[in-house]
């Protein structure tokens, strides 16, 4: 799709086109390298974690003897052993590297086995004889609330009257709303290799979204400064924000044991481990009550939603807060409050997942809405419609921002024609009059997904450009890749500011020793954030060569273009290499450091108002499925998502995050159940009972498009965020599903079906339907 060869110098290009993803082809080939694939050095140690059995228990007595003289072992070591701080915790120290004397969920860390293999390591954590003194557990949200059993204080939004805007309002909805959590189930498990280096310095390569967070983790554990450290990453096998802070437990033992032992220890879990003791997306649970007109325009609303936090804080505050502030989804809620509290369980600590507590605040009023519509027997994209911000008036959020960027009515005119919504309800009515067991659903859903970390000071970045003497580009920022693309899109704009050719520039480890106190890559603002800061790096870079350009051949330095990897320069024509050669020559800098702050933020924890987001992505999604009312099971037959990518950087990667994320969020929200047993233990621990969308659970008939739409903020390249907005686009198979269950009763009865919606869900909201019928 790169025509640079025939175009002329203005409208060259090296964003906005459709590239292959920088490591593509050593994807297919095999040969990414990943953590675990890093050439180990000579004397590398491996290491396990020995894990607790009890949910909530005291340690009476622990017995590692059967652990040590286990074969191969060389070390254990325990929170006795840590020189710094045992904690991991990214923000609320509570979250210990090692159980120091109480245990709080099965499967939380006690020790750290050393030993010559993997395997050996692996068996010998299983030998630990531990004596504990349980104490009660309690393991579910509602449980939480029941005791007051909180990580951190609940928060409340409120605006307007809602308590009067409730009394006037002609019709009411309540009820209550359960949606499960989500592992994260990344194809690379937790990993870090932690290498000593001299005066006690330590290298740590690990699979993590947040270096930085790393490097300070392993620091405090170390009793040492930041300095001390090293972290690197090149890539992940995934992540989805489960290496943001839960990387932390791995890279602090790893480390803990290498500085023990002065020899390289590698701690790598296998799936079992990884998900028994890492924590997962949260599970919500809703009591809602809506006030509403005769139109179906809301009036008044009330949701207090608790969280499985887990037995830590972890970033459960952050999530609690997103959730907060985007229940709202692209409704106007004149008057409402919203509560959120982060329930302490004795679970795993969940964490941050690709939405972050966005898709678990807006998927409640979609419920709410759906059950309005049913209520006044109208088609639930009519109701939406009504409810939706408006541009000139009722655009003004819960929290107090305006609605700047609202294209939610265009986007939804265009997918409602695209799609065929109207006639494809009147054949799925058709459909299901004629049909007693197959029922068909049929689903319209939209999406407002504010783009930025909540916590102000988060949204910077930094990024380093090199151009070397032969022309040849290198790029280092702040960023990390996870498949997600984030390294394409810096090397495009990169390209694109020094007008060369993609194949140029290449992007290297993110390592904490080339660009300091980076954020994590998370809340979608990879690419906003690095690509900006790598931009500005080129940008200077590109100034001092047009400068020196002007000298060598005369003209204007604004008059300098830079395209087709050449310098345009008052009718000179000079390969850019060769420009790059005589500068340096004439001692130009060729290197430039870049550095990008999100303007225009604030929030305050206190009021819960401010403007926390730079801009607001949105789409929607149409959804058809048919359910076999007798068993349960469904499929899904044809799924329509436009989303808004702003000026796409790379209209090829993000259809592909597009298409990803519809898959995951489907899966959340069907197919993927956490089951704890009445002991605290997880369950569905492996693929073998914890079910992820297989190629069979896609639609035969899957249409993403982008919508033409530039964004009004000024992002990199007037483009918009895509990783966890369309995470909420599958909120259409959800409703579509319960659209059919509601089929079996003729649509007069509001299905009572919580998320994940099993088979065994569907089909208890089957019976609840047909006994009311």
């Amino acid at each position: 799709m790169n025509d640079a060869g025939i175009l002329k110098a203005p409208t060259w290009q090296a964003v906005g086109i459709a590239r292959a993803h920088e490591s593509a082809a050593l994807h297919v080939l095999g040969q990414a390298t990943y953590t675990d694939d890093i050439a180990e050095v000579q004397g590398t140690l491996h290491a396990a974690l020995g894990l607790s059995t009890r949910a909530h228990a005291t340690i009476r007595a622990i017995d590692l003897a059967h652990v040590r003289a286990s074969a191969g072992v060389v070390a254990v070591y325990t929170a006795l052993d840590i020189p710094g701080t045992n904690d991991c915790g990214p923000i609320i120290h509570d979250d210990p590297i090692f159980a120091p004397g109480l245990v709080q969920y099965v499967g939380q860390p006690i020790f750290i086995v050393v030993a010559d293999t993997h395997d050996h390591a692996r068996r010998a954590a299983r030998l630990a004889d531990i004596t504990y003194d349980e104490l009660p557990a309690i393991l579910t949200p509602q449980a939480a609330r029941a005791a007051q059993s909180y990580v951190l204080p609940p928060m409340r939004l409120a605006r307007g009257d809602s308590q009067a805007a409730f009394a006037r309002a002609p019709h009411k909805v309540k009820g209550e709303l359960s949606v499960g959590g989500q592992e994260h189930f990344y194809l690379e498990g937790q990993i870090a290799y932690a290498i000593p280096k001299e005066d006690q310095g330590m290298l740590v390569l690990t699979s993590t979204q947040h270096p930085s967070e790393m490097q300070h983790v392993v620091a405090h554990a170390l009793g040492l400064h930041s300095h001390h450290i090293v972290v690197e990453c090149r890539r992940m096998g995934g992540a989805f924000g489960g290496k943001e802070s839960q990387s932390a437990l791995w890279c602090a033992a790893a480390a803990i044991a290498a500085a023990r032992l002065k020899k390289p220890v590698k701690l790598r879990a296998d799936r079992d481990d990884d998900m028994l003791i890492t924590g997962k997306r949260h599970c919500f649970h809703y009591e809602y009550e809506v006030g509403y007109d005769d139109a179906g325009v809301i009036l008044a609303a009330k949701v207090d939603m608790v969280t499985r936090a887990g037995y830590s804080a972890d970033l459960s505050g952050p999530v609690a807060t997103r959730a907060v502030c985007h229940f709202d989804n692209t409704y106007y809620l004149s008057d409402v409050e919203i509560r959120a509290a982060c329930g302490k369980t004795n679970t795993q600590s969940n964490t941050a997942f690709r939405g972050f507590g966005g898709p678990q605040g807006a998927i409640a009023i979609e419920y709410v809405l759906d059950e309005i519509a049913r209520n006044l027997q109208r088609d639930a994209l009519d109701i939406r419609r009504l409810n939706y911000y408006g541009t000139s008036e009722r655009n003004v959020t819960p929290y107090g921002q305006l609605v700047v960027d609202n294209v939610i009515h265009a986007l939804t005119d265009e997918l409602e024609i695209s799609s065929d919504y109207r006639a494809r309800r009147a054949q799925i009515d058709a459909f299901n009059a004629s049909s007693p067991v197959l029922k068909k659903g049929l689903a319209f859903t939209p999406v407002k997904f504010g783009i930025a970390f909540n916590v102000t000071h988060l949204n910077q970045a930094g990024a380093l450009v090199h151009v070397y003497v032969d022309g040849s580009i290198l790029v280092n920022h702040g960023g990390t890749e996870m498949g997600q693309g984030i390294n394409t899109k810096v090397m495009q704009v990169v390209a694109h500011e020094l007008g060369v050719d993609m194949a140029h520039v290449r992007a290297t480890a993110t390592d904490t020793s080339k660009v300091a106190n980076t954020s994590a890559t998370a809340a979608s603002t990879g690419a906003d954030l690095n690509g900006k800061a790598a931009q500005d790096a080129a940008r200077q870079i590109r100034e001092r060569l047009a400068a020196y350009a002007v000298k060598l051949y005369g003209g204007a330095e604004e008059a300098v273009r830079f395209a087709f990897d050449t310098v345009y320069v008052n009718g000179h024509e000079v390969p850019f290499p060769e420009l790059v050669q005589k500068a340096y020559l004439a001692r130009t800098q060729l290197w430039s450091d870049g550095y990008y702050a999100t303007p225009g933020l604030s929030w305050d924890p206190k009021t819960m108002s401010g403007r926390p987001f730079s801009y607001f992505a949105y789409g929607a999604a149409v959804a058809e499925v048919v359910v076999d009312t007798l068993t349960g099971e469904w499929k899904l037959l044809r799924a329509d998502a436009l989303y808004d990518a702003g000026r796409s950087l790379n209209p090829a990667i993000d259809i592909g995050q597009v298409e990803g994320a519809f898959i995951q969020g489907m899966g959340w929200l069907t197919t993927e159940e956490l089951w704890w047993n009445a002991g605290g233990k997880l369950m569905t621990h492996a693929p073998s009972t914890y079910k992820i969308p297989g190629v069979s659970d896609c639609p035969e008939d899957f249409r993403v498009r982008l919508f033409d739409n530039g964004n009004v903020e000024d992002s990199i390249h007037r483009s918009k965020a895509v990783g966890e907005p369309p995470l909420l686009l599958p909120f259409s198979v959800f409703f579509a599903i319960r659209d059919a269950v509601s089929a079996v009763g003729n649509h007069q009865i509001n299905p009572p079906l919580n998320a994940p919606a099993t088979s065994e869900e569907i089909l208890k909201a089957i019976t609840a339907v047909l006994a009311h019928g």
